[in-house]
């Protein structure tokens, strides 16, 4: 399953990046939440491998949903053809593919490629993460305000009360820059190779963050609910941090909740 995930991650990017900066058919699925042609045809091409090889497996995928064997399946595939929409419609060149194997309700595997880089991060559970096949490791960066943070808005931020604006304010005070560029995959593979030190975000969805979230766990980070209670893929908030500052964002974020 991971030479599979590999296969089908490093043909979709080829593809995307092959495709980058022409004039590609865009549509909407929301005010903000952009689908291009290429998010169409990426994720054809990596659940048409899948569905090849492992035809009893189920598949979620962000534009398709479901598909494949169903909710009975000992394994889901979940897929994100396209990590970085908007980035991408925009000829902006940070986005990549994300692929993640679950097994009953656990991810074992998770695979993100970065084409533009050629940056391939992998994991298996239990087995430690790497990047192009080099083990990787969160940073040592402490306190909170050594930090170099990293978060995402909503797509609903017009319409939300709970935005991440007000988080985003708190922790550019509290720690030493925050950035925002427009990938939570990516945001989480950079934590695991300690690029960044923080990552938190609401609103997000398995594709999102099921293989970025394994990546960072087994290059030895911490990922939690923001009051850090346990992580789970199927909920929508996720802080990952190098596990040193990991303490110290929960009492930023719970600021706005009491």
């Amino acid at each position: 399953m991971l030479e599979l995930a590999l296969r089908a991650a490093r043909e979709a990017g080829a593809l995307l990046l092959a495709n980058l900066g022409r004039r590609i058919e865009v549509s909407h699925k929301g005010p903000i939440d952009l689908v291009t042609e290429m998010d169409l045809a990426s994720e054809a091409l990596i659940t048409n491998l899948i569905s090849t090889h492992y035809p009893r497996h189920s598949i979620l995928a962000e534009e398709q949903g479901s598909s494949g064997a169903g909710d009975g399946a000992e394994y889901c595939w979940i897929v994100d053809p396209l990590d970085g929409t908007t980035n991408y419609a925009h000829g902006y060149p940070c986005f990549c593919v994300s692929i993640a194997v679950e097994r009953r309700g656990e991810v074992v595997v998770g695979v993100i490629y970065d084409p533009t880089r050629d940056e391939m991060f992998v994991a298996e559970r239990g087995a430690g993460a790497t990047l192009n096949q080099r083990p990787i490791r969160v940073s040592d960066t402490s306190p909170l305000d050594s930090a170099l943070l990293v978060t995402g808005f909503p797509y609903s931020i017009a319409e939300e009360k709970f935005t991440n604006l007000d988080h985003f304010r708190d922790f550019s005070l509290a720690g030493r820059a925050v950035r925002r560029d427009g990938s939570a995959a990516l945001d989480l593979c950079y934590v695991a190779c300690g690029r960044f030190d923080g990552f938190w975000e609401l609103a997000l969805r398995p594709w999102d963050t099921a293989a970025g979230a394994l990546i960072a766990i087994e290059a030895g980070g911490q990922v939690s609910k923001f009051d850090g209670r346990s992580f789970d893929i199927r909920t929508p908030e996720c802080l990952a941090t190098n596990g040193r500052i990991h303490d110290e964002m929960i009492a930023v974020l719970q600021k706005r909740r009491q």
